[in-house]
């Protein structure tokens, strides 16, 4: 019988300001590809990197008003939830992450262990 199980796992992904206020930027988490968001109040936002829809590169999308628009057709989602907003696009993934006091980006993603043996 082989199980799958859920672990958290967090990464220091760098200081904050190598992305500029209202901007995006496409990082590597591990193995996991992410959109990392600075709007301009400050607020940091993680989400998968691509667009359900039609795999719009999501960092390179508009933020404002906590929404995201996909760049490609302009679907939008709520940053912090991920849900699609006046489409019926599947929900983005979205990724716990906060800045420290030293200004380091702290994302927290979770990653599949699988566990074998036999019965």
């Amino acid at each position: 019988m082989v199980t799958t199980e859920m672990s958290a796992q967090t990464y220091d992904i760098g200081s904050v300001e190598q992305i500029p206020p209202g901007e995006g930027r496409r990082i590597s988490v591990g193995h996991i590809p992410v959109a990392v968001f600075r709007t301009r109040s400050g607020e940091v936002y993680a989400t998968q990197a691509l667009c359900p829809h039609r795999a719009g590169p999501l960092a390179d999308g508009i933020i404002g008003g906590g929404e995201l628009h996909c760049p490609l057709h302009t679907y939008k989602f709520d940053l912090e939830t991920g849900s699609p907003i006046g489409n019926e696009c599947k929900a983005l993934k979205t990724y716990a992450i906060e800045v420290s006091e030293s200004g380091e980006m702290i994302i927290t993603v979770e990653k599949r262990a699988r566990a074998g043996g036999r019965n």
